[in-house]
């Protein structure tokens, strides 16, 4: 069994990426709620370059920043307490800020030391994560709506001149993105819709539509915390899902569910792959009909033929299925609504080349006490709540 035991944690190094993490998502949760009538309407507290920065500014970069790294924080110490517990050699949270991919951060992980041998070690350490995680991302998530403002919040938002007519004639947000003028049909980034979400968002009043959600720093810092869960709680490799999963079922069902679920991923990537590239070629006078599919086939070929190690029966059989597949989705306005997504092929891809659809072996497989077996159900449960098949896209 491998052990690095004795380590010791640089402790200023992961205080450092925390605060670093922090300023990152307060500017980004501040960009994106975008009031900058208020921001700039306020006296500046200091300067970022020739930038201002305002108390409203940083007050709404923390509603979202401070949310989303309660989040992680939670999440991560559930994994570091439950392997502490279990006299698992583990590393403090590493954050990881990264200011240009609109929320700040890519998250956080824990560094497991040693090889965890036993099954319900292995079940525990997993499952505490994002359940724990997911008790505050739904208390952020209910603050968001018990706090919402009224509708008059668009007015600190500089343009949406057609939104905010439409809201001072109707006193209501229109069921669809207006354009600003020009006669074209506005493109904002949409947030995808979640079962938890919608639930919640039947009790109250002023919902934002999802178009507009990111302008509300906790209530997008809430929706982050449910889908990074989701995410999390995929049934493959060795994320928590896979965990939990292969301690449930077996490696046999492990591996059956996981591929099953990666394809279907891979379908709904590959409707999305379709439907937007199609249109690119044509503008580009490239015969689109020939030159997307023959680009899906050898894409969906690559994957196949990692997911089934090879296996030249396997890969034919799932490429000509999802092939066949995608084409009858491509021709349902309903199925490309709600399933199509490109981005679930960068997910595949970083599943199949760095998490893994199979679960490696554990040395001790003891199956797992009836109240384990809740709460892997319980998991089940939260995956589906939080899940969306388009979670984020420009629409």
């Amino acid at each position: 069994m491998r052990t690095t035991r004795g380590f010791k944690d640089r402790y200023w190094l992961h205080a450092l990426l925390f605060l670093l993490t922090l300023a990152s998502t307060v500017l980004s949760g501040a960009e994106m709620a975008g009031r900058y009538l208020i921001y700039d309407a306020a006296p500046a507290l200091f300067y970022i370059g020739p930038v201002p920065i305002s108390g409203p500014f940083v007050l709404d970069g923390l509603r979202f920043g401070g949310s989303l790294l309660l989040f992680l924080t939670v999440h991560e110490f559930g994994h570091y307490v439950a392997a502490r517990l279990h006299r698992v050699a583990v590393s403090l949270p590493y954050y990881i800020p990264f200011p240009f991919n609109g929320i700040g951060t890519f998250g956080a992980v824990i560094r497991i030391r040693e090889q965890v041998p036993s099954l319900r070690k292995l079940f525990d350490i997993g499952i505490a994560g994002p359940l724990a995680g997911f008790v505050v991302a739904f208390g952020v998530l209910l603050v968001g709506f018990l706090t919402l403002p009224d509708l008059s919040y668009v007015d600190g938002f500089p343009g949406h001149d057609a939104l905010k007519e439409w809201i001072l004639r109707y006193q209501a947000f229109p069921a669809s993105p207006l354009s600003e003028g020009g006669g074209d049909e506005l493109m904002t980034l949409t947030i995808g819709t979640t079962p938890l979400y919608w639930i919640l968002s039947q009790f109250f009043q002023d919902v934002p539509p999802m178009w507009e959600m990111y302008h509300y720093p906790i209530l997008f810092a809430g929706w982050l915390g449910l889908f990074f869960t989701a995410l999390n709680l995929l049934p493959v490799g060795q994320l928590d899902g896979g965990h939990i999963l292969y301690a449930l079922v077996g490696p046999i069902w492990h591996r059956r569910i996981a591929r099953a679920f990666v394809l279907v991923l891979l379908w709904s990537g590959s409707i999305g792959f379709i439907t937007e590239i199609e249109p690119a070629l044509a503008y580009w006078d490239v015969p689109a009909g020939q030159a997307s599919w023959l680009a899906l086939s050898l894409i969906l070929f690559l994957y196949a033929r990692r997911i089934f190690n090879r296996n030249g029966i396997h890969t034919g059989a799932a490429v000509l299925g999802l092939t066949i597949a995608t084409a009858l989705g491509v021709n349902s306005a309903w199925i490309v609504d709600v399933f199509a997504y490109s981005g679930w092929l960068i997910w595949c891809l970083l599943i199949i080349l760095l998490i893994r659809v199979e679960h490696p072996p554990v040395v001790f497989m003891e199956p797992l006490t009836p109240r384990r077996k809740v709460m892997a159900i319980c998991s089940l449960v939260i995956f589906v709540l939080c899940f969306s098949f388009k979670p984020l896209y420009i629409g």
